[in-house]
């Protein structure tokens, strides 16, 4: 792991000033990396931000302003020194699925609806830090992350397709894109075909041979220039056209308080991809660099980025994972990277609209349809699937309900599938019987029925937190055990040390367990309980009813207290 030197100073300051957490305090050392880092950025960054605009369905001008104002926002009041924050693909998809079937793309109403929901984007988010929401993220599983990132790669892959040879795709059923794509290809313009391929090609062999050299931004310039040459519009290829120079406006959307409901569950959507994925990244560089990870200050980042992006003409932003990379093989260290990227952005955006007019649209369809391409992880899901094949397949569901269904729906299926996973695990914990060895070391075993730990005790152990969802479980294997024992048991005891917690749905269940085997004549006894959980034990009368006597911190306390009934002969 990399290290800070410079991480020891770095608290004092923070203490002091709430504001630039990701600049201060201000390392000479790396000022000239941080500078390059965002020029490389810019390079990289700006011919991407416009092909989400193709993505979200609103005018380019839009993307480029994604890498201004938000940009500079998060900046201000983030913690993060890594994370970049601008236009996102997930987001973009996510956008342009649920507004849709509301306004036609790209016209006013349909960009006054995406500035609607980067506000309301902005007000969850915010609300997320005001109940310290951060960690939800953490229940949003990398299984089903994957597969729906790989589900999004694959739906904006395909919706490409028609932009590479200048054809409109046939709604958003992928199935009818591409067969409209291969029917509508022998009238499409060869140019556009050639243009398409050739951009294809130029990104990825620099991706292959030069991989730090800006491949999309070549492929944009050079595609610029021939088309301001030997004027390919007037060749029936389609261009960009007029950009409008200069500054974003600032202001509120033009929206009826009606359409909030309408739009609210794609706000809901993008907040929970926002969350899980700015908090993994943000977490995964302060990792590396021994680093504070405040993720709720960064909520507050990412939410004055979007009410930012809300206000001034612009979608939805997050921090982007590829471009935080982008930063960091760069030499990248803090956001003054950020804020480099922003200078350039704001010269393009003020003096080079114009060349810009002048770029062929399937450019940016080809290098869209290579984002897609990128998310869909190949790699990933072959993991998942090598190693864990019941959660390849719920990767793959919620892949393919991306794809066939809608985006929005994909993300809901994520949360959903991740918090069943969690109580899948959970449900079934592992718990084993304890017994001596060889040489008369405890050692644990998977639970027999029948089998007893020494005579006249069972020594059990349960691996997870009692809740309701396998209070049953823990119910049904100790009734199991004591019944079946091939001896008369005296003694069970609990080995709790892997329990944290108790709801009151188990707390009822473990005062049921321990009537019925005192129905038995069985003396229900634990060892290694915690603190918290034997306060909650306290509340619950569980303690009374037990026993006092009958906790011991440590099994050999609890082993040593059963040989010593045992010898006295009462119990």
């Amino acid at each position: 792991m990399k290290k800070s030197n410079a991480n020891t100073a770095q608290h004092p300051v923070k203490q002091r000033f709430r504001l630039f957490q990701g600049i201060l305090p201000l390392r000479r050392s790396t000022i000239g990396n941080d500078i390059i880092a965002g020029i490389v950025l810019a390079a990289l960054g700006i011919p991407e931000v416009m092909g989400y605009t193709k993505i979200a369905g609103t005018p380019i001008a839009t993307g480029l302003y994604t890498l201004i104002l938000p940009a500079l926002v998060f900046t201000i009041f983030g913690c993060s020194r890594h994370l970049v924050v601008a236009a996102d693909s997930a987001t973009a998809a996510i956008l342009a699925a649920g507004l849709s079937g509301l306004a036609p793309l790209g016209s006013p109403q349909y960009l006054a609806d995406s500035e609607l929901v980067a506000i309301l984007v902005a007000g969850l988010l915010l609300l997320a830090r005001l109940f310290r929401l951060g960690f939800l993220a953490d229940f949003l599983s990398r299984t089903v992350l994957t597969g729906f990132l790989t589900g999004v790669g694959i739906q904006v892959a395909i919706g490409q397709l028609g932009g590479l040879v200048d054809l409109k795709g046939g709604g958003h059923n992928p199935i009818q894109q591409i067969i409209d794509t291969f029917q509508g290809l022998p009238h499409a313009n060869p140019l556009t075909i050639g243009i398409s391929l050739a951009v294809l090609i130029t990104i990825k062999l620099c991706d292959r041979f030069l991989p730090k050299f800006p491949g999309a931004l070549l492929a944009v310039i050079v595609a610029i220039i021939s088309s301001w040459m030997f004027n390919y519009s007037g060749h029936s290829v389609m261009v960009v056209g007029s950009i409008p120079s200069g500054l974003p406006s600032f202001g509120l959307p033009t929206v009826a308080l009606s359409e909030i409901p309408q739009v609210f569950g794609i706000a809901l959507s993008c907040c929970i991809v926002i969350i899980a994925q700015s908090a993994a990244t943000s977490r995964a560089y302060a990792f590396r660099y021994n680093e504070d990870f405040k993720e709720n200050i960064d909520l507050e980042g990412l939410a004055a980025a979007n009410l930012a992006a809300g206000l001034s003409g612009t979608f939805v932003v997050n921090g982007s994972p590829t471009k935080t990379e982008i930063v960091d093989t760069a030499g990248g260290r803090s956001q003054i990277a950020q804020l480099t990227t922003v200078a350039m952005v704001l010269v393009v955006i003020l003096f080079l609209t114009q060349p810009i007019s002048y770029l062929p649209n399937a450019v940016l369809a080809a290098i869209v349809f290579l984002i897609g391409l990128k998310l869909i992880d190949i790699q990933g899901m072959s993991a998942i699937f090598q190693t864990h094949r019941d959660e390849f397949y719920l990767a793959v569901f919620t892949a393919a309900t991306v794809v066939f269904v809608g985006v929005k729906e994909g993300i809901v299926l994520a949360i959903i599938l991740s918090l069943i996973l969690h109580v899948r695990h959970s449900y079934r914990p592992h718990s084993a019987m304890i017994i001596p060895n060889e040489n008369r070391f405890w050692q644990p075993i998977p639970v027999r029925l029948g089998s007893v730990s020494a005579s006249g005790l069972i020594v059990y152990r349960f691996s997870r937190d009692l809740f309701y969802a396998n209070a049953s479980f823990f119910s049904e294997e100790v009734q199991n055990l004591a019944k079946s024992a091939e001896s008369p048991v005296q003694w069970f005891i609990l080995e709790a040390r892997a329990i944290t917690g108790i709801d009151y749905s188990a707390s009822e269940t473990v005062r049921d367990v321990v009537k019925e085997l005192s129905l038995q004549n069985i003396t229900f006894v634990l060892s290694g309980l915690s603190p918290e959980v034997k306060v909650q034990f306290d509340r619950d009368e569980l303690t009374d009813l037990i026993g006092a006597n009958r906790f011991f911190n440590h099994l050999e306390e609890a082993l040593a207290a059963f040989h010593e009934v045992i010898h006295d002969g009462s119990l």
